[in-house]
């Protein structure tokens, strides 16, 4: 699968990465709803698409991931894409981050992520959200990257069609290894946090797993495996940003 450019500074061995899923993990609920919602504002698509991103929103939020529901509406999101500009989607995913995305944010896992940024950790966000949805989320947070679901892209026009695989379940593992790879991270310093049985491939990834607001099915393998599980609450954050203080390398940059 083609990865997206890295940015990031020149490959160290020092480097820690900790990977972070999007949906119910950075912000409740799926995104790609929010990216048929506000097609449906501009006129792109109708209302009965609007029924069925809303639909998948609700089930999501009320009994969490489901496969092949969820990859439905991805799919879906993905075409109505189809024909426009880069351009015209990347300053749509700017208004859904305002409108949508920042209310939904979990304040708890946002922290989180700061409190590796201030490690010296480089912090990506491992989505099947769109590409072009998933990097505004990742630069308004001020985060080093995201790798998300690509769109094949002619001449500055997207076409609806898949660059490489939907990044779900085993894609998401595969992506991370290639970018800790590239950045000469080494996996076993890395974390990774999600609330979905479908991440236990990128969770088993890395050597500091976290199942934050999991799933049943994925709290009951946390518990079996020794995992750490994160509720979503003060207590429960309080002892995560322990021990990211405690455990986690603090890398230190060039110059310093």
């Amino acid at each position: 699968m083609p990865m997206p450019e890295v940015t990031s500074p020149t490959p160290s061995q020092n480097s820690v990465l900790a990977f972070f899923d999007v949906d119910n993990t950075l912000m409740r609920g799926a995104s790609a709803y929010y990216l048929g919602k506000e097609a449906w504002r501009c006129g792109i698509v109708g209302w009965r698409d609007l029924a069925l991103f809303a639909w998948h929103q609700f089930r999501f939020v009320a009994v969490g991931e489901n496969h092949k529901h969820m990859t439905t509406a991805r799919e879906r999101a993905l075409a109505i894409v189809g024909g426009h500009p880069e351009r015209t989607l990347i300053e749509l995913a700017e208004r859904i981050y305002e409108r949508d995305i920042v209310p939904n944010l979990w304040p708890e896992t946002v922290d989180l992520t700061k409190e590796h940024l201030a490690k010296g950790h480089e912090v990506w966000l491992v989505t099947a959200t769109p590409q072009f949805v998933a990097e505004v989320i990742a630069k308004r947070l001020g985060l080093s990257g995201a790798l998300g679901t690509r769109v094949t892209a002619l001449d500055g026009v997207l076409t609806g069609e898949l660059d490489g695989h939907v990044l779900h379940g085993a894609e998401k593992a595969t992506v991370a290894r290639d970018l800790a790879r590239r950045l000469g991270a080494n996996l076993a310093e890395c974390w990774a946090y999600s609330d979905s049985s479908n991440d236990i491939p990128l969770l088993s990834a890395v050597g500091n797993r976290v199942a934050v607001n999991a799933d049943v099915k994925l709290t009951n393998y946390a518990q079996k495996m020794g995992w750490q599980i994160l509720p979503l609450n003060r207590a429960g954050l309080k002892e995560a940003r322990r021990r990211v203080k405690r455990q986690a390398k603090t890398v230190r940059k060039h110059g310093q």
